[in-house]
């Protein structure tokens, strides 16, 4: 995704999207907020062939496996790029397409009842290696950090003060920040790692053995797509005679603002995702280059 030039009316974190049809225009204004514009949808897909891409990967024994995580997120930052409306995000009353492609999730310093949780937010470079090694390298990264050197990374530091502010301040604040965000002013070093001004949001419930097809949208912050990875487990393939056979799945729960684009785009979405779910090698290739789902 090139840089191009800023016009009066552009975010620092988007570009305004001019010459809209009058029914877009007039959506922000007349069908609500975000979360009142979720559109749902629940995906199973094969890993067959994903297993094997990754026991491959994994064969040299590297310091830090390839995981169906990095897969997913690889897999999400490719179709994100390659499909841009589900990039774009609706602010202050205008639609905006994102200047980068932002996968954010949590990261959990320890599986307990306990343990804190890290926001992680990695930045998809589209001109840059394939996919799969910039989400690899990234996570790899940034768990050492959480948890080894348990370091406070990112928008971590930043809750931490501003949860201490009395009540009354804290919601002078909540105020301000959303009147900010809504004239497109809103800190720049308060969005950068803040997840909510992402391109999608992944929650990875099947890592704590939690299973849910549905998690909601956020009306602060521009985030209009969300994604819920649950558990892997054997699910039946049928075939034409009435046989089948058992084959590792995994289900992802999909909201996204229904606002961005139509059905038939999302539609259009999910079949260049499954595409590269059955030929994961698509991302060891170079971020921008094309993929035929057709």
């Amino acid at each position: 995704m090139s840089e191009r030039k800023r016009k009066c009316g552009d975010r620092w974190d988007g570009y305004r999207l001019r010459g809209l049809d009058p029914v877009h225009v007039m959506m922000p204004y007349i069908f609500g907020k975000r979360t009142e514009n979720e559109a749902v949808l629940g995906e199973v897909l094969d890993l067959t062939q994903v297993d094997k891409y990754l026991a491959e990967k994994n064969a040299g024994q590297p310091e830090f496996k390839y995981t169906w995580f990095h897969f997913i997120s690889a897999a999400l930052a490719k179709a994100i790029l390659l499909r841009p409306k589900m990039n774009w995000f609706i602010a202050g009353g205008h639609f905006y397409e994102r200047n980068r492609i932002e996968v954010a999730f949590n990261v959990k310093r320890q599986f307990s009842d306990e343990g804190q949780e890290s926001m992680a937010k990695f930045v998809l470079d589209p001109e840059g290696g394939s996919p799969m090694e910039q989400v690899h390298d990234y996570v790899h990264k940034f768990v050492t950090k959480v948890r080894k050197e348990n370091a406070d990374v990112g928008v971590d530091n930043t809750l931490k003060i501003v949860s201490h502010l009395p009540r009354p301040l804290f919601r002078l604040l909540a105020w301000a920040l959303r009147k900010l965000e809504y004239y497109g002013i809103y800190p720049k070093s308060l969005a950068a790692d803040d997840p909510t001004y992402s391109s999608v949001y992944i929650s990875n419930l099947g890592s704590i053995k939690m299973n849910a097809d549905y998690h909601h949208l956020f009306n602060c912050g521009t985030i209009s797509f969300f994604v819920v990875i649950g558990e892997k487990k054997l699910r039946p393939f049928f075939k034409e005679d009435g046989s089948y056979e058992l084959r590792n799945t995994i289900k992802l729960g999909l909201t996204v603002d229904e606002r961005i684009a139509d059905g038939y785009y999302f539609a259009k979405t999910l079949r260049l995702v499954r595409k590269i779910f059955e030929h994961p090698e698509l991302l060891d290739e170079p971020a921008a280059t094309p993929i035929d789902f057709e």
